[in-house]
C-alpha cells in the first residue's frame, strides 16, 4: 500500500470536535445509534456524499452489525431503525477464514437488509463474511483493514505503523492456546504499546483498563490470506483517523480509494477513535444506514 499521504480535495474531513449527536462522549458507541438514525439527513447532507462513489441502496433500514477486532459492540434498536446484530468472535480473532465463516453463518439467518461495521481486524472479517450475501447492503470500515484477495492483515498496517517498525518482542506478549494451528500463538499487546499507540488519545487510566481486559489474538488471524473482497460489489463507507498508529491513515486511504468508499477523515484520534469520539464514528454509520431508505 502507498504510504505517501495527502488530504484529497473530495474527502469529507470531520473536525476534532464534531457536533454531538447524543449526550455523553464517554458512552458506548451503540448508545448513539437509535437517536442518530431516527432522522436521516438528505443525501447531499450525508457524510461523504460529495465523493460521488458508492451508490445508495434502495430498501429499508434493517440490522446493524458492529464487529470489532478484539470485541463485538452492540446496542438495542429503536423503533426498527437499525437494530444491532448480536454475536461476535467468542474467543477473539483466530483465523480469518473461520472467523468470517462464523459471521457469515449468522448473517444468513437474517432476512432483512444488513449494514455491517468492522473495526480493525473486523474490517477483514466483514470483507470476507459479506461476500455473496444479498442481504448485506452496506459496509462501514472504522480504522480498519479492507484486504483484497490474497492479502493478509499483516501486510496492511502501513510502513510507519508501530506494528511495522517495532519487533514482535517489543510489541507483544505471547502464549500458547488450545487447538492452535501449527506454529500459531496468541498475542497480547504490551502495556506501553497499547497505551501509547493503540489507545493514544484516551485518558491513561482508561487505556490501561482496556489493555488489561484485551482479548488475545492468534498470529494466524494476521497471516491468513483474504479470500474475498465484498467491497467490490457492496457500497462502503470508510472512517479514517489521521493519528491511527496501528493501521496508518495512508494505508487506510489507499484501501478506501480502491474500494470506492465514501470517505471521512477525522483529524487526530487513534486506533480507538470509536471509543474516544463515538459521535463522529456514529455519524458515518448513520449515513450508511440512511442510504438504505
Amino acid at each position: 500500500m502507498a504510504e505517501d499521504f495527502a488530504w484529497p480535495g473530495r474527502v469529507r474531513v470531520a473536525g476534532q470536535d464534531p457536533v454531538e449527536l447524543a449526550a455523553g462522549v464517554d458512552a458506548e458507541l451503540g448508545e448513539y445509534l437509535p437517536e442518530v438514525v431516527g432522522d436521516c439527513p438528505r443525501a447531499e447532507e450525508q457524510p461523504g456524499a460529495d465523493l460521488g462513489v458508492g451508490q445508495p441502496v434502495p430498501g429499508q433500514p434493517g440490522d446493524l452489525g458492529l464487529l470489532g477486532g478484539q470485541r463485538l459492540t452492540g446496542s438495542g434498536g429503536a423503533g426498527g431503525q437499525g437494530s444491532a446484530l448480536a454475536g461476535g468472535l467468542a474467543g477473539g480473532p483466530e483465523l480469518l477464514t473461520t472467523d468470517s465463516e462464523y459471521v457469515a453463518d449468522y448473517l444468513k439467518t437474517i432476512t432483512g437488509p444488513v449494514v455491517l461495521v468492522g473495526h480493525s481486524y473486523g474490517g477483514a472479517v466483514i470483507t470476507n463474511a459479506a461476500a455473496g450475501l444479498a442481504n448485506v447492503k452496506a459496509l462501514v470500515y472504522v480504522d480498519a483493514s479492507a484486504p483484497a484477495p490474497g492479502e493478509t492483515n499483516g501486510q496492511l498496517s502501513g510502513a510507519t505503523s508501530i506494528l511495522s517498525t517495532d519487533t514482535p518482542a517489543q510489541l507483544f506478549s505471547t502464549t500458547t492456546y488450545p487447538g492452535a494451528p501449527a506454529g500459531a500463538s496468541e498475542l497480547y499487546l504490551n502495556e506501553d504499546i497499547f497505551v501509547r499507540y493503540f489507545a493514544s488519545d484516551l485518558p491513561r487510566g482508561e487505556a490501561e483498563r482496556l489493555w488489561a481486559s484485551q482479548r488475545g489474538a492468534s498470529t494466524a488471524a494476521f497471516s491468513t490470506p483474504s479470500k474475498h473482497a465484498a467491497w467490490k460489489t457492496i457500497p462502503s463507507w470508510y472512517f479514517i483517523s489521521s493519528n491511527d498508529q496501528i493501521i496508518t491513515a495512508a494505508s487506510e486511504l489507499a484501501m478506501a480509494y480502491r474500494a470506492h468508499s465514501q470517505i471521512t477523515i477525522f483529524h487526530g484520534g487513534s486506533h480507538l477513535t470509536l471509543i474516544s469520539h463515538p459521535n463522529a464514528v456514529t455519524a458515518v454509520i448513520a449515513s450508511a444506514v440512511c442510504s438504505l431508505r
